[in-house]
């Protein structure tokens, strides 16, 4: 089990991507179990192949913190063929990720994560065309509404792509809004860099919007180029390996909220 995320050591969870990107260039392994069950331990839920728990690369003990997450990580282990294929599993990569690159630095990972404050998607706005300014407003207006009443995040918009400072105190009340625990924090900065948005990653942590929604908005500008002037196959495909982490993140804020 170990060769087949030692690819993935010593990546932060932060890049699913380039976990992936790894992974496509490993052999698959055969399946060396039968059976996949869940069992309580120290501090959670161990997920287990033929009754021995399941570890990280280097040998670390991967420990769910609830019931439910260990049961998705069982899901992915019980539907491999007789090859075990990593790509189908985001929740075992991120579970490996929490453990080897987040436990141990939980506030270093949510800080990397809070540093999109600075430079946030939502902040920058098409000037035109009409319809896309308004697509934009309506999906990025309401966020930013809910960071400015209920978290006391007042941010600066700007049109175009130049640079704005945003105040201190804006970024420091989002920031005391983010989750403490390392699977929060990791999941929170999963949909971060994948959005290129932590006020949505934020909104999706407190259930102002639902996974769904974020990712639509995620993509207000990509999708209107789509409809204008087509899809593109090379990023459709990234956006679809984008997705599958997206909602292995999503899930995991979910249950955790």
């Amino acid at each position: 089990m170990r060769e087949l995320f030692e690819e993935a050591a010593g990546q932060s969870p932060l890049d699913p991507q380039e976990a992936v990107r790894r992974q496509t260039r490993a052999p698959l392994r055969k399946r060396f179990y039968t059976d996949v069950g869940v069992a309580e331990a120290a501090g959670g839920f161990a997920v287990t192949l033929d009754g021995r728990p399941i570890k990280t690369p280097t040998g670390k003990g991967v420990t769910a913190p609830t019931r439910a997450i260990a049961d998705m990580i069982a899901a992915e282990w019980r539907a491999q063929g007789e090859s075990i294929d990593p790509l189908t599993m985001p929740l075992t990569r991120f579970a490996n990720s929490v453990v080897e690159g987040v436990i141990a630095r939980v506030d270093e990972v949510a800080d990397d994560a809070a540093k999109y404050l600075g430079t946030d998607m939502l902040f920058y706005r098409a000037g035109h065309p009409e319809t896309l300014v308004a697509r934009e407003g309506r999906h990025w207006d309401p966020i930013l509404r809910w960071a400015a009443e209920e978290l006391g995040a007042h941010f600066i918009l700007a049109e175009g792509i130049v640079h704005v400072a945003q105040p201190e105190p804006a970024i420091t009340a989002a920031r005391a809004a983010f989750p403490a625990d390392a699977w929060s924090v990791a999941a929170l900065h999963v949909v971060t860099t994948i959005t290129g948005s932590a006020l949505l990653a934020l909104a999706l942590a407190h259930g102002v919007r639902d996974e769904d929604a974020i990712w639509t908005a995620a993509h207000v500008d990509e999708d209107w180029n789509i409809e204008k002037w087509g899809a593109d196959e090379e990023v459709v495909a990234r956006r679809a390996a984008r997705l599958v982490d997206y909602k292995a993140a999503a899930g995991i804020l979910a249950i955790l909220k």
